[in-house]
């Protein structure tokens, strides 16, 4: 589902999850119905184990189901949109805008689209500030929001059981008639399997027969580990965590928080000004880049890192690296070398692969 941070109240939220995640059978369920196959992710060899969800079991039924529901534009309000409106599968499930204003209302957004893929690993919270703790509570926000897809769940509920095919496969994946319970669900097991790990880094760590990196590239990697490890580490290059990155001093209190990061969530004074940590994988495909798109490219990001880093009381340890100060020594050739690397971390098959596109 959509990445974009919806406003809402948190307390609202957190109770709707609640109800996600506690739901129990529905007495009205309908016995004897075939049971769905069980599933399991299919985990790359260079990545980190992930456990299972045990309050959303993965089947291949409902797999499929989300994946059709992911791409239904019965999901909006107006009919119009669906989650793939603004999760794009050719850039890694972005969308390439700063501030997207494709919604119903179309007021422009105050997030920039986050990409997915590689989401069963993210155990910290989704969103830019980690307002909603699992994908299933997740999509409650785009789909609610009235600058988003502004849609009604019980209106949704009706519009889905008037089609037959859904009607049978609800009852196939969860035994029971179609709710926006399960609808949550079934798009959040569709999104844990969006792994993405084929790129040439990837076959290069797995030790594939004839896969190699040119020297330009082991020097990025080299650097990326040295100068970004701290944030951008390991085989997801994320650390799923909350940086403030330097991107602004101020950081208002407009619009319930949203200015101020992690701190919305938290109200810990030190999280002020932090944001999501996004993974380096394809980033070559997603720009433009920052919790609000502000630099349309990596040659903007690098420099910013180099000698943009602005002060304030929560900027992150991890980027005085100038001697002490702010910012991080970078040269050309290591800029080139960086970007090198980090076009080794594209991969290219996951946006092309037909397991993730639209069924129809």
């Amino acid at each position: 589902m959509s990445g974009k941070y919806a406003v809402l109240h948190l307390s609202a939220l957190i109770l709707i999850s609640g109800t996600v995640i506690s739901c129990k059978k529905d007495h009205s369920a309908i016995e004897n119905f075939p049971a769905p196959t069980p599933a399991r992710l299919e985990v790359p060899g260079n990545f980190p184990k992930v456990a299972d969800d045990a309050d959303n079991p993965l089947t291949a039924e409902g797999t499929e189901l989300g994946r059709i529901l992911f791409y239904d534009a019965r999901l909006s309000g107006n009919n119009k949109l669906s989650c793939a409106s603004c999760h794009r599968q050719d850039i890694a499930f972005s969308d390439a805008t700063a501030l997207t204003n494709i919604g119903v209302s179309a007021k422009p957004l105050h997030r920039h689209t986050p990409t997915l893929f590689n989401l069963a690993w993210a155990k910290s919270g989704l969103f830019w500030d980690g307002g909603s703790k699992n994908l299933e509570s997740q999509a409650l926000g785009p789909l609610t929001s009235e600058d988003e897809m502004h849609q009604d769940l019980y209106e949704l509920e009706r519009e889905l059981k008037a089609v037959p095919d859904y009607v049978k496969r609800f009852k196939l994946v969860f035994n029971r008639e179609i709710t926006s319970t399960d609808v949550l669900k079934a798009l959040a097991q569709f999104q844990r399997t969006l792994i993405s790990a084929g790129s040439k880094y990837d076959r290069y760590a797995r030790k594939v027969p004839g896969a190699t990196l040119s020297s330009q590239e082991m020097e990025g990697l080299a650097l990326v580990n040295a100068k970004c490890g701290s944030c951008h580490q390991g085989q997801l290059f994320t650390d799923y965590s909350y940086h403030n990155n330097g991107i602004d001093a101020a950081f208002p209190a407009d619009l319930e928080g949203i200015y101020q990061g992690r701190y919305r969530v938290s109200f810990d004074a030190a999280d002020i000004g932090k944001f999501k940590t996004p993974s380096l994988r394809n980033v070559m495909l997603t720009a433009p880049y920052m919790h609000d798109g502000r630099f349309s490219n990596l040659d903007q990001v690098l420099e910013h890192y180099r000698s943009g880093i602005t002060y304030s009381a929560t900027v992150d340890r991890a980027l005085y690296q100038n001697n002490g100060n702010l910012g991080i020594p970078i040269s050309q050739a290591e800029k080139a070398a960086i970007k090198a690397f980090l076009s080794a971390l594209t991969d290219d098959a996951f946006t092309k692969n037909k397991k993730f596109s639209n069924p129809n």
